[in-house]
């Protein structure tokens, strides 16, 4: 290798004076540099400087209230960045209970950092996501006080405006333990039987849009959702299954989603035919909203308990109904062989007639099947929808080597579309899809029932001779 790379062992060639000159000029100017260098060399004084350090910082960012524009947000990344890594890769290591408070004040700014810069592309939450992560290593080394800590814990979820202590409780559990997690529910449940404080009398106007409601109250109804996410969390993390579904109401386990849920929990502790049974309670009506869970527990419950063929015939009817893949694959997979070939030519036949030849089709193209997909091609092509481009383009450059006139039949679909709705702003990619129809105009022999690519062309010119912006794109 060149000794002129840019490496270690060249670097350090250069020897421990050249290297120091090089540093400060270098950093003269950038004030990220002269940060990190300080950084450094506190550390190399001891973790109790290199602390000092970044809570300096950390108080500095809190404080901070100017907006940071795109241009500057990058720095600013690299800054929270870099106070998050002295904290958990170089004082952990030496003193956890020092990184843990520093880590939970790194979090604490994130409102104040938030408030102030654009994090559409979510970069800064991206730095706060991974320093919150930090703590479940970093807790449980620290040896805290678990009951101390609950309380730390409820007062901070308790103002979690921005998300950033989303997920917390789970974090935090182990170095919680049971003290800890019992008394963070006794926080909670204290606060869940507190009467709300007394506030001034409501206009009118709020009150009519209340009844309009039924009575409920806003802020009554957003507390009693909160309480209930904080003590399914800390049965969660405590692992008592049960106390996790208390929290549920009946309406709630009418809900698909809901009882798909819970169902998995059950199945999880060993608990197949009241999961089974959950499950057949919730509403069975037409409503789709969470059915795709509520079939794939449904079918978990059935075969736990023992009940494989009642499972192999919910995964036809699931697969029947939307073409789930998924429900197929494992419904060939428990099949005796040949038995399985058999089931797959029915499965592709009923693709074939099945009511939404988008759907038929995008099966076909996930599966894979061309040989079916140009079959539904040339036997459905009315009913196919030349404004799906999204799935027509890349399902005719999948056919166009094998079956050229399935190909050349999604082109024309969607340059009729695009002609006929006058899409131009499609117009570019309508005179692609026909010059491709032409290149392949010479390798099919039959067009069968469809018009030939000449003749197709003339129709074109009659009906749509004043699209002179989509002609002109032909060259």
């Amino acid at each position: 290798m060149s000794k002129k790379t840019l490496n270690k062992t060249n670097l350090e060639a250069l020897g421990a004076d050249r290297l120091a000159a090089l540093l400060i000029e270098v950093s003269t100017g950038s004030a990220d540099i002269k940060r990190r260098l300080r950084l450094e060399l506190s550390h190399n004084l001891g973790v109790s400087e290199l602390a000092h350090e970044v809570r300096k910082r950390l108080v500095s960012l809190r404080k901070a209230t100017s907006y940071v524009g795109w241009r500057k947000r990058k720095a600013l990344v690299k800054d929270l960045d870099t106070q998050a890594t002295m904290i958990a890769d170089k004082i952990a290591a030496d003193s956890p209970r020092i990184a843990f408070d520093l880590l939970w004040q790194f979090i604490g700014i994130a409102p104040s950092i938030y408030e102030r810069v654009d994090d559409s592309n979510g970069d800064v939450g991206d730095v706060f996501r991974a320093a919150r992560a930090q703590f479940a290593g970093i807790a449980p080394a620290a040896q805290l006080d678990p009951e101390a800590l609950a309380d730390r814990v409820w007062v901070a979820v308790q103002d979690n405006g921005y998300g950033e202590w989303d997920g917390i409780i789970a974090l935090l559990a182990p170095a919680l333990g049971a003290s800890g997690l019992a008394r963070l529910k006794a926080n909670v449940e204290t606060y869940a039987a507190a009467p709300e404080p007394e506030t001034a009398t409501d206009h009118e106007a709020v009150r009519f849009l209340r009844q309009l409601r039924g009575g409920s109250d806003y802020a009554a109804d957003r507390k009693a959702r909160f309480v209930k996410s904080c003590l399914q969390e800390i049965a969660e993390a405590a692992g008592d299954t049960q106390a996790y579904i208390a929290q549920f109401s009946d309406s709630d386990l009418q809900r698909k989603d809901t009882s798909a849920e819970v169902a998995l929990l059950l199945l999880a502790d060993n608990r197949a035919q009241d999961a089974h049974d959950l499950l057949l309670a919730a509403d069975q009506t037409e409503n789709t909203f969470g059915q795709g869970a509520w079939d794939d527990a449904y079918i978990a419950s059935l075969v736990a308990l023992g009940r494989i063929e009642d499972a192999q015939s919910h995964r036809r009817a699931c697969f029947r109904q939307t073409l789930s893949m998924k429900h197929l694959r494992d419904y060939l997979r428990l099949l005796p062989d040949f038995e399985d070939v058999e089931a797959e030519d029915k499965a592709k036949i009923h693709v074939l007639a099945y009511p939404d030849v988008s759907t038929a089709l995008g099966f076909c193209l996930e599966w894979p099947d061309l040989l079916t997909a140009a079959r539904l091609i040339e036997t459905r092509a009315a009913e196919i929808n030349g404004d799906h481009y999204r799935l027509l383009t890349p399902a005719a450059d999948a056919l166009r080597v094998r079956h050229p006139l399935a190909a050349v039949i999604l082109w024309r679909a969607m340059i009729d579309d695009a002609l006929e709705q006058g899409r131009s702003t499609r117009y570019g990619h309508a005179a692609d899809h026909l010059s491709d129809c032409a290149a392949l105009d010479a390798g099919i022999a039959d067009y069968g029932a469809f018009a030939t690519h000449a003749h197709y062309v003339q129709t074109l010119q009659t009906r749509h001779a004043r699209k002179t912006s989509f002609w002109t794109k032909l060259g």
